[in-house]
């Protein structure tokens, strides 16, 4: 029993030993191409396949980075997630065209009876994007990047005004047929103004923070408008996606600062010349009401003085006609004498 015990054991260790290797080999073999060449880099995020943005709008073998996953086991479910770029199941053809609106940042394939998987990934933006593969209880990231198409449109900004004499800033900027920042690109600019005109090249920056950009700075003249017209040779356009613009326009007004201060100094006379007569007017206002209120008062006065007369008189009336009854009264009545009032 003792040996019995001892060769089932070492018959599970041998069959777990085995098994090990077939439970790896579910993951599979991932393989990176583009255009059916091994692609470069891909594995880490420092180092992302670089692929064209599809600026055709059609997803072909050098715009996409094709994962096949190969060697799974029949029936196994490969999944791809993508961020920050797409999937899609197969490649343009005549007969059923790939755009850059198909696809979506999700798929799923059953190997059914085979135990392969083909994803095919695409990018419409210059930022890294990931594509997530699991199989067998694996994941694994890829990471692409796309590179910008040619110039499709581009914009020009530029202060509205302007001081006469001073210094403005105007800048351009380039941009693929997805909005991407166009860097190495050549945008012209004509600055107008009175009358003359000065073209001038601009090369875009291709450094990280300014990419896509060039300015351009414009001494302003002592009176009238800039005119800055942005104009470049740019993409032939593609249906279903954006349309080219190849010329903007933005205007600088000038401004007179001498006289807009002196058309301020103006107003500001106008306002203190209204505010000093209403002040008078208000100061009038007190002296006539001070007046007004100083003849209520006399009046008042003068008549409380006229009615405390009137009452003294008729008071001083009333005793003496009391008195001279009462003294008739009493020379009659000398035993009921009444007193006289004072």
């Amino acid at each position: 029993m003792k040996k019995l015990s001892i060769i089932t054991a070492v018959l599970v260790a041998m069959t777990t030993l085995v098994a090990a290797p077939a439970a790896n080999a579910n993951a599979g073999t991932v393989t990176l191409t583009v255009a059916g060449s091994a692609a470069t880099g891909g594995t880490v995020v420092g180092t992302p396949v670089s692929l064209p943005v599809p600026a055709d709008n059609s997803i072909d073998a050098a715009d996409a980075l094709k994962i096949a996953v190969t060697s799974v086991d029949t029936g196994t479910v490969v999944t791809a997630v993508a961020t920050n770029a797409t999937i899609v199941s197969a490649l343009a053809t005549s007969a059923a065209p790939v755009t850059a609106s198909s696809g979506s940042s999700t798929l799923s394939v059953s190997t059914g009876t085979g135990n392969s998987a083909d994803f095919y990934v695409y990018t419409k933006s210059t930022s890294v994007g990931t594509v997530a593969i699991t199989r067998a209880g694996t994941t694994t990231v890829y990471y692409v990047q796309g590179t910008a198409g040619a110039l499709n449109s581009i914009a020009i900004t530029a202060p509205a005004t302007g001081a006469a004499g001073t210094v403005a800033t105007l800048k351009v900027t380039g941009y693929d047929v997805f909005g991407n920042p166009k860097g190495g690109a050549t945008i012209n600019t004509l600055v107008s103004s009175n009358g003359a005109a000065t073209a001038t090249a601009l090369t875009t920056d291709t450094a990280v923070a300014t990419l896509g950009t060039k300015e351009q700075t414009v001494t302003l003249p002592a009176s009238g408008s800039v005119v800055v017209t942005a104009y470049a040779t740019v993409a032939t356009a593609v249906t279903g996606l954006a349309a080219p613009v190849g010329s903007v326009v933005a205007t600088v007004a000038v401004r007179d600062l001498a006289g807009e201060l002196a058309a301020k100094n103006s107003e500001l006379a106008v306002a203190n010349a209204a505010l000093a007569a209403e002040k008078a007017g208000r100061a009038a206002d007190k002296v006539a009401a001070d007046k007004a209120l100083a003849d209520a008062a006399a009046k008042l006065a003068a008549d409380a003085t006229t009615a405390k007369a009137s009452a003294d008189l008729a008071k001083a009336t009333y005793i003496a006609e009391y008195n001279a009854l009462a003294k008739k009264w009493n020379a009659k009545n000398p035993k009921a004498k009444v007193a006289l009032k004072k």
